[in-house]
């Protein structure tokens, strides 16, 4: 007859304590690797997207800042183009004002001063003469210059031949004469009318305008320090 081995209640309840003891502890240290994982998880990932943040702030900052650096230099430049044409539109105004006023007094010398002013016919004319070296040419001057300006071509055809060796027919065109408008001077008229050399005090100031300008401009305003060659 066998023994029977069936276990009293107590015992039972004791069992029972130590597999809910086991079984919790095994519970709470999966729970504790869970944590440490997702901890571990966690702190990667927001290292990550604390660095592409980084990043990305660091990327917009550094594109605001060329902007803002190309805004102002943009800025700069315009300020100082501004400046520069304000400086030159008054500079030219100045030359303007100051060509105005020569040729102003310009148109006084032939009234004010009859013999200087025959002198510079004569000066004048024979310039003329030595460029179109031919026996014969016209003069078209003023009206009222029409008497002082034979007196002028006489003396400077003498000069011319004196000077040349050979003869040279010069005459007043009274038919088309110089605008009575005009400050003076005269125009000399050769190759059978077909080629003229304008004397008058306006172009000779206009030509004067033009190749003395970068002297006159030099004189007021000093040399051009963005220029890099002279002539």
């Amino acid at each position: 007859m066998s023994q029977s081995h069936a276990l009293s209640d107590d015992q039972v309840a004791g069992e029972l304590r130590k597999m809910t003891t086991f079984i919790r502890q095994e519970a709470l240290e999966k729970a504790r690797e869970i944590q440490l994982k997702a901890d571990e998880e966690f702190a990667i990932e927001k290292s990550k997207l604390v660095r592409q943040e980084t990043a990305a702030i660091d990327t917009l900052y550094e594109k605001k800042f060329k902007q803002a650096a190309m805004s102002q230099q943009i800025t700069r430049s315009t300020l100082a183009n501004r400046t520069r044409l304000r400086v030159l539109g008054g500079r030219q105004e100045l030359l303007d004002e100051l060509f105005e006023k020569a040729r102003a007094k310009v148109a006084t010398v032939a009234d004010n001063d009859k013999k200087k002013y025959q002198t510079t016919l004569q000066g004048l004319i024979l310039e003329g003469l030595y460029y179109l070296n031919e026996d014969k040419v016209s003069i078209r001057t003023r009206k009222k210059d029409f008497d002082i300006a034979k007196k002028a071509l006489e003396a400077a055809t003498k000069e011319f031949k004196d000077n040349v060796g050979s003869e040279v027919t010069v005459s007043v065109d009274e038919s088309e004469p110089l605008a009575e408008g005009s400050a003076g001077g005269v125009v000399i008229v050769g190759g059978q009318g077909k080629i003229e050399i304008n004397n008058t005090f306006e172009e000779r100031l206009r030509l004067l305008e033009i190749d003395a300008l970068p002297a006159v401009r030099e004189t007021l305003f000093g040399k051009n320090t963005n220029r890099r060659f002279y002539d």
